[in-house]
């Protein structure tokens, strides 16, 4: 195992050739939602249907992620799940946003679902020493595993795999955030082999999994000094509606008036809260994070 570095010490040359960027008077910081422990985000920062409503009608798609962190805090990189990113492309996610902004990506599925956590160490260090590239930018990454059947691999051994490879990422200093899809493994015995390691459990409102005030009255889903929220809805039955992603098709207001009260109890523990809108929750993942933030506000 090589020996554990800081985040900001593997990649020094790359900080030193970043240009500083200044957003002109068109780029000032404005955000719509959210504050320092409350940070809200959404699941990539492009979408069909995003051009003239999020973003106006004629920017460039260069310029998007430019314009979303002007607007929004975090997002949550989706194209990282397909593979490691290359370091132009982490240095121009650097220079693109300024610098109270926050990137959360989630792991390759080479690591997650390809080889189920077994001999992915290279891999996995390697893509947490890109991503490390961003310094202080750089949120939990996020290790998204699909339902695991009975021929995969058991609770038990998943976990065993989930430990050594957190002890291979090699830096200190990086956070991550753990999804399961196998609600029968939602137990005392996930929470803390994640708690032991200060690793998230992330928190969703989907099909698959229970909502958390759903879950046992013990157990308790706090396993890090932040939670991590992904509002993901139900793809299939979306996509009957809509696969234009530009206004709101469904009413989630209830659903985050319970997601509001639920935090602001969990904020009292003093954890920072992550939370990424999907379009397929209501429609329009930019309306999400209003309505949860003016519901808040209430």
């Amino acid at each position: 195992m090589r020996g554990k570095k800081n985040l900001s010490e593997r990649a020094p040359a790359l900080f030193a050739m970043e240009p500083e960027v200044r957003p002109d008077a068109e780029e000032q910081v404005e955000r719509e939602v959210g504050d320092e422990s409350v940070l809200l985000g959404t699941s990539s920062f492009t979408a069909a249907g995003w051009a003239g409503t999020f973003y106006p009608a004629n920017l460039k798609a260069r310029e998007f992620l430019r314009h979303y962190s002007r607007k929004l805090r975090t997002v949550e990189i989706d194209s990282t799940f397909y593979g490691t990113p290359s370091e132009a492309t982490v240095a121009g996610w650097n220079e693109r946003t300024p610098d109270d902004f926050v990137l959360c990506a989630k792991v390759p599925q080479l690591i997650t679902h390809e080889k189920k956590l077994l001999n992915c160490a290279a891999e996995f260090e390697e893509f947490v020493a890109r991503m490390g590239a961003l310094g202080p930018k750089l949120g939990p990454m996020l290790l998204q595993f699909p339902r695991f059947g009975k021929r995969d691999l058991t609770q038990q051994q998943f976990l065993e795999r989930l430990a050594v490879l957190l002890k291979s990422a090699g830096l200190e200093g990086a956070r991550f955030a753990v999804e399961i899809r196998n609600p029968e493994w939602l137990d005392e015995m996930l929470t803390e082999v994640l708690r032991e390691r200060g690793v998230a459990l992330v928190l969703t409102d989907t099909t698959w999994m229970p909502l958390p005030w759903e879950t046992k009255p013990n157990l308790d889903l706090v396993t890090a000094d932040f939670i991590y929220i992904r509002w993901l809805g139900d793809r299939q039955w979306i996509e009957g509606k809509t696969v234009v992603w530009d206004k709101t098709v469904v009413d989630r207001t209830k659903e985050l008036q319970s997601w509001v009260s639920y935090c602001k109890q969990i904020l009292r523990r003093g954890v920072v809260i992550y939370a990424y809108a999907n379009n397929h929750f209501g429609g329009h993942a930019p309306a999400t994070l209003r309505l949860f933030w003016e519901l808040w506000k209430k």
